[in-house]
């Protein structure tokens, strides 16, 4: 199998587990509900305006924009990247950032059309009398608790952040990059001339 073919193989599978998982937490569970699934991990639904790991920066509509013109980029770059023909390593680590980004992008996207508020009960899917947000202003739906260290008051010390599949593969992504892939991703953002000018010979 190509590279190409296995970077879009890997960014498809992404994202359908992704959406799936959001979806079926967006139709079963109310917002604030979780279960335990083990002493340290609880499927917890909540959501947020902002980027990965809930964090909120600028304007929601600034953010979602953001998404799709980075989403753009990475796509660019792996096209450049495929043209390199790089490291099939660092291509797929790349398309694994794209995965996550693309993700969340949906959610913000179209899920304020798509669903009703989940507040003290689960969302319907297409309400009749519309859904929660405008087109662009939807939320991002987090499920993915991991509560591992608690002190003796049961508060959590570490990890408190509520994510989901897209914010793992993006953290994954960079994780991998950093460690197997620096070089190359330095390599890659070289420009021309500054190529030219490391090839040149010492005088």
């Amino acid at each position: 199998m190509s590279v190409t073919k296995k970077s879009l193989l890997l960014i498809f599978l992404v994202l359908f587990i992704d959406q799936a998982s959001k979806i079926f937490i967006k139709l079963h569970f109310a917002l604030g509900e979780h279960i335990d699934v083990l002493s340290w991990f609880q499927i917890y639904f909540i959501e947020n305006n902002g980027m990965a790991f809930g964090m909120e920066i600028f304007g929601k509509l600034f953010l979602t924009l953001f998404r799709i013109v980075a989403v753009a980029g990475i796509s660019y770059f792996i096209f450049s990247l495929i043209k390199k023909n790089a490291r099939p390593g660092f291509i797929l680590a790349v398309s694994l950032l794209l995965a996550g980004a693309a993700g969340n992008i949906f959610d913000s996207v179209f899920y304020g059309v798509l669903f009703s508020d989940s507040y003290g009960m689960a969302a319907t899917f297409l309400p009749e009398t519309g859904g929660y947000a405008p087109l662009f202003y939807g939320k991002v739906v987090d499920m993915l608790y991991f509560p591992l260290i608690k002190n003796a008051a049961g508060e959590v010390l570490f990890f408190s952040p509520v994510f989901n599949i897209a914010d793992s593969a993006i953290t994954v992504s960079v994780v991998i990059i950093l460690l197997f892939f620096r070089k190359d991703l330095n390599d890659s953002l070289e420009t021309k001339k500054e190529k030219l000018q490391k090839d040149e010979p010492e005088v």
